[in-house]
């Protein structure tokens, strides 16, 4: 099959797609683009079901895998202690601040945190190649150099998801699958040194919506292990469980990726995301700011603590939610009280059973690690608490009131001021940003927009006004232009993609579907 590279030329990239590297690539398009198609099918059909009034359960055609006893394979050594880890894109500096942040684990994001520019796919891959061979370094325009130190976290990378397209690899004139281009390159160039490491090719598997899309995974592995005579078992996976959908699937998920799976993990926004898109027909569907639904509410409650006795009862890890808070060197009151919740939060986590947890700040990392420390003692997780007291309906699961909820002006103002001040981010190549001391990346972009679009397509009261209407958004969009506008310079374009899918009568399922072809015109 002919591969074609249409992408600007990056330094550095003949030695990463190399005619070996093309040829593996179309292998795995030949190999599994139909199946993935079939999926997103599958996906779009159940989501059409659920717009005409259909509603989530535990499947009946899968319930002997839930009853029957079995655990997942084997846990490498280097993922046996998982008590935090820390995410991030995939630049020089980042890499390298993560790996030696003290965290256990890194993951390495392509997705999410990351903007798909041609240049940051190829140089994020290229940087992770250089970090295993323990060459990576990088010297800042003021001269300050950065080099990994002798003892690391252990890599993990998040490719993208199934629903993307890499529009710079055409196979036979078809976009090939930004899932398995970016998983590819990767395994392709790392997977035979990770093991020499005595690592391996470790992968975080996003937006996940049932079992069959984690078979598709599953057979991706097998083959790949195959094809580059790797062991079999020796590629390793931990699921995102951040949609509903997963949820209610998430035994079917280990079981479909048994001999591959160490665990799962709760993303918290974009399982709130994936509530409204599920659901945006009803106009009750989390009625509250963003910033008001905590991981305490009963139905965040249900799914997280679910999370813990699915995970422990087949031998996984349950891996906690993201701190996302930004510390301030300017503002040490703000951090004090931030570094409290924060603390609080991971308490929680280590309370209710979970093994490990997310930061996005090296800052964040000590915090984490106290509090797990003290949790887990000598041990190195908590898969011992079975947690047999747990028991979650599909009420439970579905029951989407938030007490106290309120829709207020003010999380309409942070809604849009996060959103476009994102989109602006991402379209100038920083999947990641921090916007009022928080780290924000895609998913937080996605529920801002999100509860937009669904406030005002249902009429919304907002501190018990008048409903929401498009002019209103708009006027709030002015005034944050005028407030903040003079800091980005793709303002215009994120401004008029944020109306595009917060104000659009059609709903849109990725804003990172329209936005990746918005910046493909400008040849990035």
């Amino acid at each position: 099959m002919a591969v074609i590279i249409n992408g600007p030329d990056v330094p550095g990239q003949d030695q990463i797609l190399t005619e070996d590297t093309l040829s593996f690539l179309s292998e795995l398009h030949a190999q599994f683009e139909k199946r993935r198609r079939m999926v997103l099918q599958r996906r779009q059909s159940i989501q059409d079901d659920l717009l005409k009034g259909g509603r989530p359960d535990f499947r009946k055609d899968t319930e002997a895998i839930r009853q029957r006893d079995w655990e997942v394979g084997n846990i490498p050594d280097d993922l046996l202690d998982r008590r935090v880890e820390i995410t991030g894109p995939t630049d020089a500096k980042m890499i390298i601040n993560a790996l030696n942040s003290g965290a256990k684990v890194f993951m390495a994001d392509f997705e999410d945190a990351n903007s798909p520019w041609w240049q940051n796919m190829i140089q994020g891959q290229i940087n992770l190649t250089r970090a295993i061979a323990r060459t990576l370094t990088y010297t800042s325009p003021k001269g300050d150099h950065y080099q990994l130190k002798d003892h690391l976290a252990t890599l993990i990378v998040r490719p993208r998801g199934w629903h993307l397209d890499e529009a710079h690899v055409l196979v036979d004139g078809e976009r090939m699958s930004a899932s398995l281009f970016d998983f590819g390159v990767y395994v392709f160039h790392n997977g035979h040194h990770l093991v020499e490491q005595g690592s391996g090719p470790y992968f975080y598997l996003p937006k996940l919506e049932n079992m069959e899309e984690a078979q598709l995974w599953n057979d991706v592995f097998d083959w790949t292990e195959k094809r580059l005579r790797l062991a079999p078992g020796t590629i390793k996976a931990t699921v995102l469980i951040e949609t509903i959908l997963a949820a209610f699937e998430m035994e079917e998920i280990l079981w479909a990726l048994k001999d591959h799976i160490v665990g799962l993990n709760a993303g918290r926004w974009d399982y709130l995301f994936s509530i409204i898109k599920k659901f945006r027909h009803r106009g009750d569907v989390l009625a509250a700011d963003r910033q008001s639904i905590t991981m305490t509410v009963p139905f965040m409650r249900a799914y997280t603590e679910l999370l813990v006795r699915t995970c422990h009862r087949r031998g996984a890890y349950a891996i906690g939610g993201m701190a996302a808070f930004i510390p301030s060197r300017r503002h040490p009151e703000i951090n004090q009280v931030a570094l409290a919740k924060v603390r609080e939060d991971k308490e929680r986590e280590a309370r209710d059973g979970y093994d490990g947890t997310w930061v996005a700040h090296p800052d964040l990392v000590p915090v984490a690690m106290d509090v797990f420390n003290q949790a887990l003692g000598e041990g190195k997780s908590q898969r011992h608490r079975l947690r047999d007291d747990v028991h979650v309906s599909v009420y439970d699961l579905l029951d989407f009131r938030v007490p106290g909820d309120q829709r207020t002006e003010e999380g309409l103002v942070n809604n849009v001021a996060v959103g476009i001040q994102y989109l602006a981010s991402w379209f100038a190549g920083n999947g990641a940003v921090g916007l009022y001391n928080l780290m924000e990346d895609a998913a937080t972009a996605e529920i801002s927009r999100a509860q937009v679009w669904q406030w005002v397509l249902h009429g919304a009261s907002l501190d018990h006004h008048s409903p929401l209407t498009h002019e209103a958004v708009d006027r709030v969009i002015q005034q944050g232009v005028q407030q903040w506008g003079e800091q980005w310079e793709y303002l215009p374009q994120a401004v008029e993609l944020f109306r595009e899918v917060a104000l659009s009568p059609q709903w849109v399922d990725f804003l990172t579907l329209p936005a990746y072809e918005k910046l493909l015109k400008t040849g990035r």
